[in-house]
């Protein structure tokens, strides 16, 4: 079955432009026109992936991003569209809990191509089906959980797959560069400092375990997973 989108924005003309060009794609889409009628279509479907527009009247779509991640709502995807080119504003989208963002405007084919990205990381059949572990996490991707210390702690897509990625290499130095294509795919147009943004979040999640320090920074050239002390 094909993936099922959800558009929020407040433009009608935008909704429709998206919705006929991933119709064509194959996929099944919805559409809202602000956070409380998406809302309603989250509770009602399964949706897989979120295009959300970040300014809205009401709640504006980096706050209805944050709303959905506090909910605990971690599978579904998030891609922010914004003409919003500031650094530190598509930071802060990043941070709330959004998985990626594309710059109005855009091509249908940037669009496809980050969507895939962002799907392929919401599957847990993108990833070897294992259990992994190390210290006190462990990794199911056939179920698609992450425990420590027996304990479901919720990721975002993105957020898994760069923790799998990680601890399935331990001790091994990977560059930014090397993450982008490993985790978010070599085809995804996507800037260095989202590596940064990610790995920060991903240590947020983890502090209270106090499994954070096994994310370490390695001055001048990446991350890598270490249950040794830096």
């Amino acid at each position: 079955m094909s993936a099922h989108i959800l558009i929020v924005d407040d433009e009608a003309a935008i909704r429709d432009m998206v919705r006929m060009a991933l119709e064509i794609e194959g996929y099944q889409v919805s559409d809202a026109s602000n956070a409380h009628q998406a809302s309603k279509l989250l509770e009602q479907n399964d949706i897989d992936l979120i295009l959300l527009d970040w300014m809205m009247p009401g709640v504006s779509g980096i706050d209805f991003a944050g709303r959905i991640r506090r909910e605990g709502n971690h599978q579904v995807g998030i891609i922010m569209v914004t003409a919003k080119d500031d650094e530190s504003d598509l930071i802060r989208g990043l941070d709330v809990g959004a998985d990626d963002y594309i710059r109005k405007p855009f091509s249908t084919k940037e669009l496809v191509s980050r969507m895939k990205a962002v799907l392929r990381r919401s599957s847990s059949d993108s990833i070897a089906n294992d259990v992994v572990s190390a210290g006190k996490i462990t990794i199911d991707t056939n179920q698609h959980r992450v425990l420590i210390d027996s304990k479901n702690v919720d990721l975002s897509p993105t957020e898994f797959r760069l923790l799998h990625f990680l601890l399935s290499h331990p001790d091994r130095v990977f560059g930014r560069d090397q993450l982008l294509d490993n985790v978010w795919g070599d085809q995804v147009y996507v800037e260095d400092r989202t590596v940064d943004v990610h790995i920060r979040r991903l240590r947020k999640v983890l502090k209270p375990y106090q499994c954070d320090e096994y994310i370490n920074t390695v001055r001048g050239v990446g991350y890598r997973f270490s249950l040794q002390p830096t």
